[in-house]
């Protein structure tokens, strides 16, 4: 199976994925800390790829997303962005609606609280 099919494969079947460097658990750098962070606060369910363990699909997003950083947010298989995008989407609450129209759950009031501290 070649990268762009492992990456479009990862991404229509979980309704959430972070491609970052590191995991989840054990993010290895800021940006890719960030967005898990934000994830993870928030409770929601999703797939952490490691592109640093594999350097096809490191450079394969790039190509699939057309976009140059990691880390990048997938929903429901719709690219999201990447940690300034996803930060200013928790802060004005447009990825509370994204979350919501993709029936995605989450905690609401984790997300109002990462909201309330950065006001």
């Amino acid at each position: 199976m070649s990268a762009q099919d492992q990456i479009k494969d990862t991404v229509t079947s979980n309704d959430v994925v972070l491609f970052m460097k590191g995991t989840k658990t054990m993010p290895q750098c800021g940006f890719s800390s960030r967005v898990a962070g934000v994830l993870n606060f928030m409770g929601i369910e999703y797939q952490d790829v490691n592109v640093l363990a594999d350097e096809e699909v490191r450079q394969g997003i790039k190509e699939y997303s057309d976009w140059p950083t990691i880390p990048q947010l997938y929903v429901k298989g719709e690219f999201v962005g990447g940690c300034d995008i996803v930060t200013e989407m928790t802060l004005s609450g447009e990825l509370d609606q994204l979350f919501d129209a993709k029936g995605v759950a989450y905690d609401k009031a984790k997300a109002e609280e990462i909201r309330a501290a950065n006001a």
